[in-house]
């Protein structure tokens, strides 16, 4: 029921393609004349395809007088097979033709083309089916119309029906051979072969197939398509273009000839073609000379500065305002503001580079030294400080990312002077145990503290955080273990280095580590839980506790570690331990609380006179 359905709706669609190919103007008196169609109806042809076929048959023979001493059709398809449509003796009757084209059904098989001119020569235009005889000399049309390759030989069965007085039309649309369209089409083949683009297209041919029929004046009739002028020669026409330009590829529209693709004319720039001249152009930036060939620059600072703070400088584009040296242009593209040199990446500051209008200077945190370069800081070899570190060994460590955390202990090693009298390093590594893999006083020097951590074994087990806290709290900062006496008021460090969250329970031996004068650290990597960070870390938790994503990007910590671990000057410094009480100590401590407040007053006072310039480059700009 739905397929008895679709047909009508489909036709009442095609309602309009049925008046679109209805071919304009009277019907032609052409004389006698059978005409056979030869239909292609194999499955490359679409549906809507072959019902636009359809269609145009319908409307082309409205065109044609039909009549039993006039024009007689006949309509044969073909695929695999040749099926009559009907013969050229069936209808005299225009009515009675459309009703039958209306009831075709395509036979959706292959393409045997030479199977169906040999049909269309042998029984299609033979006396029994309705042709009229040879010594009536009556005309016999063939019109072939296909969209793919022929899967047998066309051109000997073509040559006979031509040798037989057939005269064959090839219609080719959109898929067709082209080499087999000229094999099948009778001579001159630039008045019988038809190559369409698509289906809906084919109209064209009934045009110029009717103009052909009729003797018909086709440019008179309109629907040409022809640009500029149509020119009718012998039943058919032809496009051509007004002077100054030519015919382009698809022989109806018309494209300016470029004269400048025989040279640039003496243009100096640019050669710009129009129909049947040309002119010369300058890029953008440049005017023409008087003599129109030649260009010249166009000075557009000649016509004022166009608000520029410093300079402005004509370009091709147009002006663009230019900042002396050691200023840059600012985003408005007018002002200029006192270079910051520390933004660049050549400055060499190991820690902090402070800009200073034209120059710059490096700085140092607290507790550290510029060195002579300028540029470098000193160690902490001025601190008196015991470090004790903490490093995760569990197994979501892992071995490789192992290695890379005794390489990044080794680089805080670096910076610090180790030393009995100076700063004494231990370490602790834990997992679901804890193991002192060296305490404190065992070795002297930086050298053999990094061995020392080089030769540490992985331990891969659990993670016992708070564990590891206690024995740090319990033993790691005795005097048995290399701790120095609380009375010479060194400073306790522990450096807790963690990827994940604790087994155990932290917060009673991190509180205890924090209640016994111990400065904590916690340093964590990947998925190490920041709240437990916190509560290891001493205040403020900012200082105090670093994290980085990935192992293999941690050593970006550094510089915050060495700029906190290091301790600030006066506190366990000098070569000689002292107490903080006496009266040399109170005396070096105000000396330099005096000189930080002037370096301070300083500061303040660079900061207000660039707020004044600041100021003042407004006003200007104003």
């Amino acid at each position: 029921m739905r397929g008895l359905l679709r047909w009508p709706l489909l036709l009442l669609l095609l309602q309009p393609w049925e008046t679109q190919l209805q071919l304009a103007g009277p019907r032609c008196s052409s004389g006698p004349l059978d005409l056979v169609f030869v239909i292609d109806s194999s499955r490359s042809v679409r549906p809507f395809e072959f019902e636009t076929m359809r269609q145009f048959l319908v409307g082309l023979l409205r065109s044609l007088d039909v009549g039993p001493n006039a024009t007689r059709v006949g309509v044969i398809q073909y695929s695999s097979q040749v099926q009559s449509v009907f013969p050229l003796r069936a209808f005299s009757r225009r009515e009675d033709m459309e009703r039958a084209i209306r009831a075709v059904v395509p036979l959706a098989q292959g393409t045997m083309t030479g199977l169906a001119i040999q049909y269309a020569m042998n029984v299609a235009f033979s006396v029994a089916e309705g042709a009229r005889p040879p010594e009536a000399h009556v005309p016999r049309v063939a019109v072939i119309v296909t969209d793919g390759r022929p899967q047998d030989r066309v051109a000997e069965v073509a040559a006979q029906a031509r040798a037989r007085g057939i005269e064959i039309y090839a219609v080719g649309v959109q898929r067709a051979d082209v080499g087999s369209l000229r094999a099948m089409a009778s001579p001159p083949l630039n008045e019988h072969v038809f190559l369409v683009e698509s289906f809906d297209l084919i109209q064209e041919f009934g045009r110029q197939f009717q103009g052909r029929l009729c003797r018909k004046d086709l440019c008179a009739q309109g629907g040409h398509g022809c640009q500029h002028q149509c020119v009718s020669t012998r039943g058919t026409f032809h496009c051509a273009c007004n002077p100054g330009y030519q015919l382009a590829a698809d022989n109806k529209s018309c494209m300016a000839l470029d004269l400048c693709t025989e040279g640039d004319h003496g243009c100096e720039h640019q050669c710009v073609s129009m129909p049947g001249s040309y002119f010369c152009r300058c890029q953008a930036g440049f005017v023409l000379q008087q003599e129109q060939r030649s260009c010249r620059a166009i000075d557009h600072c000649s016509f004022g500065n166009h608000s520029c703070q410093h300079d402005c400088v004509s370009i091709y584009g147009g002006p663009q305002c230019r900042c002396r040296e050691g200023y840059d242009l600012l985003p408005d593209g007018r002002s200029c503001q006192a270079r910051d040199l520390c933004n660049g990446v050549d400055h060499g500051c190991e820690f902090q580079c402070v800009s200073e209008g034209f120059s710059y200077r490096c700085v140092c945190p607290e507790g550290r030294q510029l060195q002579a370069d300028g540029k470098s800081c000193s160690r902490c070899r001025e601190g008196h400080v015991d470090l004790v570190l903490l490093v995760d060994g569990s197994k979501s460590v892992r071995p490789q990312n192992f290695e890379l955390v005794k390489r990044f202990v080794n680089q805080i090693v670096d910076f610090l002077d180790v030393s009995p009298e100076g700063t004494r390093v231990g370490l602790v590594q834990f997992s679901s145990r804890v193991r002192t893999e060296f305490p404190l006083g065992r070795y002297g020097t930086a050298a053999e503290v990094k061995q020392a951590v080089l030769a540490v074994e992985y331990m891969e087990r659990g993670t016992m955080t708070g564990l590891a806290l206690r024995h740090m709290v319990e033993h790691s900062f005795s005097e048995a273990q290399g701790a120095r006496p609380r009375a010479l008021n060194v400073p306790r460090v522990g450096l807790v280095f963690t990827d994940g969250r604790s087994q155990d329970n932290i917060s009673v031996w991190a509180a205890r580590a924090k209640e016994e004068g111990i400065v904590m650290y916690a340093v964590g990597v990947g998925k190490a839980v920041e709240e437990e960070l916190r509560e290891i870390a001493s205040e403020p938790a900012e200082l105090h506790v670093s994290y980085s994503p990935d192992f293999s990007t941690m050593t970006h910590l550094l510089e915050n570690l060495k700029g906190s671990i290091c301790p600030e000057e006066g506190i366990g410094a000098g070569t000689e331990l002292r107490s903080p009480c006496e009266c040399e100590s109170l005396v070096e401590f105000q000396g330099r609380t005096l000189g930080a407040l002037e370096s301070l007053s300083q500061k303040l006072a660079q900061l207000t006179a660039r707020l004044e310039d600041l100021e003042n480059q407004l006003a200007t700009q104003k």
